[in-house]
């Protein structure tokens, strides 16, 4: 495959869906790892962005107090999803589009129009307003760009943004960072990620549960 930053063709973006082998299973595996205290990483950064922009994050919002190591199992779970379903149709969208320009755009709309359409979903499941009128979860009714009060077409376009960045650059770099290494050594560096993690996470929920 061999992945370029500098200059990229059909060939880097393609071939990295191979679920019938352990080397993608194993890319997998340390993505959720990664991402789960990455992302943790990164919502604080979008927090703090979003509310020096609008004001919209409760002082007492978890991501100011939790553990710098502390997981965030959604983002974690949101690379599988975007592996298991955007990688497979992003290789689909390449190998049919004229240029990768419009296959990356291709792929950024379809990833805001989903992220949209599941917060939507999950608004109107979990989180219809009470017979006050306010929601139980969050409410996106006074912000600009809202649909119906649910989704936040701010946060839809920023999902697709980190969504495109994952499976255009983060996850093939991943599998790449593998396939350079001996299986051993592969293997062995997936322990090492995932020990890690459970490390991590040990300490953080901890620390959350005993209170020092």
């Amino acid at each position: 495959m061999g992945y370029k930053l500098h200059r990229l063709t059909v060939d880097d973006q393609i071939g990295y869906f191979a679920p019938k082998t352990w080397e993608f299973w194993r890319a997998l595996i340390a993505a959720f790892c990664i991402c789960t205290l990455l992302g943790h990483w990164l919502e604080l950064l979008y927090c703090i962005i979003m509310n020096a922009l609008f004001g919209i994050v409760e002082p007492d919002y978890v991501v100011w107090t939790d553990p710098w190591y502390h997981p965030y199992w959604v983002y974690g779970v949101g690379a599988v999803i975007m592996t298991l379903i955007i990688e497979p149709l992003k290789e689909i969208i390449v190998v049919h589009r004229k240029t990768l320009w419009g296959a990356l755009l291709e792929t950024f709309v379809i990833t805001v129009i989903l992220s949209m359409l599941m917060e939507l979903i999950i608004g109107w499941l979990v989180n219809q307003p009470d017979q006050f009128g306010e929601y139980p979860f969050w409410d996106n009714s006074e912000l600009p760009l809202n649909i119906f009060g649910q989704a936040w077409l701010v946060n839809d376009v920023v999902i697709g943004l980190v969504a495109v960045l994952y499976v255009w650059v983060i996850y093939p770099l991943l599998c790449e960072m593998f396939s350079h290494l001996r299986p051993s050594v592969a293997n062995g560096l997936l322990i090492l990620i995932v020990v890690v993690f459970a490390g991590a996470s040990t300490c953080s929920y901890l620390q959350l549960w005993l209170g020092f």
